[in-house]
């Protein structure tokens, strides 16, 4: 990198950290992180626990933030310090530190815009995703067991806490269906890019004759849902089972009848959770899972009208993919959303989610 273009790239920094203060109005975050600091300190804070977990998390949330920025700000400081004394000495070593320290902030920077891109009303929720195999039997089943491990991989990656809510083995191999609730900041913001139907070409494992199969699995994420947001589920309206659990190699095994299934009749909205041995625990679990289906119908109901109203067709159906992973005759999985693409298939299969994530964000906003 010449002078001139180190220049010129700490000087569009500059411009990237002024937006993003506009953008943050760090101000107004800090007055309001020094709010619910003072709400912390009272000592009446731990009478009800669930409210003071929701205002500490608030609070890190906006901290996180602050800090970041403010690191970020120190971080360009020194590179125009740098950038100063190289213009004055010109020291080879000096600009390949310089050349690393913009090319480090850039990568920070683009991470820091992608957390200010997540300001919808529920992208900071935690997040509950389903996955349903297409037709296909065994293939299709064992794709979404592959699914299921790189969504738990990229969890990981995300140091969010991954729950199983409901489980249902597939019959040779995979699962029919598995519902995860993902806890952790921004856990929706990132998931909801995920939602849509998935399509695996490959060489099936399960065919003697080793032909190519086409699987699909549809991925529906929803955000979970705060106490504040009120969706009207009347009791008459709910038909309740309950079995007893199972679950992939033997785990979440009861012998009483714990697991809930939940039926809201009016719009044949099915949940299931068998994650605890409590019937009543697994009920009020159920009862959140319907609660935030439900209010996905809402906004999709509304959306649909909308397009309508504008004149918009969307084809829903296996079709209509969102990403396709191809393993055979070459490998690439591609976003037929955004066009981002990658020959490194396993990469992404053990989680490495974030280019799709980052790509199919930037869309929404251009």
């Amino acid at each position: 990198m010449e002078m001139n273009e180190m220049k010129a790239e700490v000087q569009n920094m500059a411009t990237r950290l002024a937006d993003f203060r506009g953008s943050l109005d760090l101000d107004e975050k800090e007055a309001q992180i020094a709010s619910l600091e003072d709400r912390m300190a009272d000592p009446s804070f731990w009478d009800n626990q669930e409210e003071a977990q929701k205002v500490i998390g608030e609070a890190n949330a906006l901290k996180s933030y602050a800090h970041t920025y403010r690191e970020l700000e120190a971080a360009h400081e020194d590179l125009e310090v740098q950038f100063g004394l190289l213009e004055e000495e010109n020291d080879p070593e000096m600009m390949a530190d310089l050349e690393a320290g913009i090319e480090d902030l850039q990568k920070r920077l683009n991470q820091f815009e992608l957390q200010l891109l997540l300001s919808g009303p529920y992208d900071a929720n935690n997040a509950i995703l389903e996955l349903h195999p297409g037709a296909g039997g065994t293939e299709s089943q064992d794709y979404a067991s592959m699914l299921l491990r790189m969504y738990t991989r990229f969890a990981e990656q995300m140091n969010w806490k991954v729950e199983t809510l409901d489980y249902l083995p597939g019959d040779e191999a995979g699962v029919k269906s598995v519902t995860l609730q993902i806890t952790g900041h921004n856990a929706y913001g990132h998931l909801k890019a995920e939602k849509g139907v998935h399509r695996l070409v490959r060489i099936s494992p399960f065919d003697s004759s080793g032909r190519r199969h086409t699987s699909f699995v549809s991925c529906d994420v929803m955000p979970e849902l705060n106490e504040d947001i009120e969706i009207d589920v009347k009791p008459d309206e709910l038909r309740i089972d309950t079995f007893r659990s199972s679950g992939a190699g033997g785990q979440h095994v009861n012998t009483t009848d714990s697991a809930v299934r939940m039926t809201h009749l009016p719009t044949n909205t099915i949940v299931s959770c068998q994650s605890e041995r409590s019937q009543i625990k697994n009920r009020e679990k159920a009862m959140k899972m319907l609660k935030a289906k439900l209010f996905q119908l809402e906004i999709e109901r509304q959306r649909q009208e909308a397009d309508e109203i504008r004149g918009e067709q969307s084809e829903i159906g296996w079709g209509s993919q969102i990403r396709s992973y191809v393993f055979h005759p070459y490998n690439m999985v591609k976003d037929h959303r955004t066009n981002k693409e990658t020959g490194n298939t396993q990469a992404v299969m053990d989680g490495d989610l974030m280019p799709f994530i980052d790509a199919y964000l930037r869309s929404q906003i251009e």
